[in-house]
Formats: C-alpha cells, structure tokens, sequence
C-alpha cells in the first residue's frame, strides 16, 4: 500500500479502526477525526456488541473527538470514513459542524451522497466531500467480512 499523500495516511488509520470491527465480528467500518494534524476521535462499527443502531463508527468517532475537545462543535475537523456514511450519520456530521468529509468506499444503495436529492444539499453544508481514498482497501475488508459469515453460515 503506497501512502504517498496525507489522505492515505489517514485513511489507513481509518482503516485500523474498521479491522477493529472485523475483529468483533461487526461490519468492519472503522473512522477518525483530524484537527490540526491531530486524531482528536476513533470510532469503528459497534452496533451488535451495544445493540445499537446507531453505534456506527462515524457516531462513535463524533462524541470520541467532541469528549477530546471537550465541544460538540468540531469545528476545522476532517472526518476520513472508510464507507461513505449513511443518512443518519451525514445528519451527526452536519450538526457537529465538521468540515470535510472523506471516505473510502462509495455507498450508492446507503449512503447520503446518493440519497440526497441534490447535491447543493451536500455542498451548501461541507465546504468539501472527496470518496474513492483507499477505496480497494476499504472495499476489500468488507468483502472479506461477508465472505467470512457466508463461509461460517455453511458450517
């Protein structure tokens, strides 16, 4: 894996926080939030060990760097996601005022993107939203997940 750039970089701790989930038997999306070349919040898909739908990894991510901060307002902050988030979390993101948002791999059946009717929605919020960073990593540790439980269903 060649992290030639800062958003690689990111992304691959992004990417730690999804193996993470892997390893609990959750839907591996792993997120962190960035202010000031800091990690001021990890979050990582924990809906089945708090049965909690909404214990997904950006949610996590926002009240880790909010408690970090000590401010609900993530103000400057740059969430990197490995899946391109989920309505309900796009939701999270726009009230805690972060700025940018870049994720790995696009979500066309869930994601926000997607499910927004247009895209000044989007663009009238975020000052910027880039998809497609490590996306084959961020792809493949969700292929190799449900490939594990179909696997596991079989026996």
């Amino acid at each position: 894996m060649n992290l030639s750039n800062k958003k690689e970089k990111w992304m691959f701790k992004a990417l730690i926080e999804s193996q993470k989930a892997f390893n609990d038997d959750e839907v591996p999306i792993g997120a962190i939030i960035v202010k000031d070349e800091t990690i001021i919040g990890r979050g990582y898909n924990q809906v089945e060990r708090l049965h909690d739908s909404t214990a997904h990894a950006e949610m996590i991510a926002i009240t880790s760097a909010s408690n970090s901060i000590g401010d609900w307002r993530l103000n400057d902050c740059i969430l990197y996601v490995t899946k391109e988030p989920c309505i309900m979390c796009y939701g999270a993101i726009l009230n805690s005022r972060i700025k940018k948002i870049i994720f790995g791999l696009h979500d066309p059946e869930h994601g926000f993107i997607t499910k927004n009717s247009s895209s000044n929605v989007v663009e009238s919020h975020l000052k910027y939203v880039e998809g497609g960073i490590l996306e084959n990593e961020s792809k493949k540790i969700i292929q190799d997940f449900f490939l594990k439980k179909r696997n596991n269903d079989k026996l």
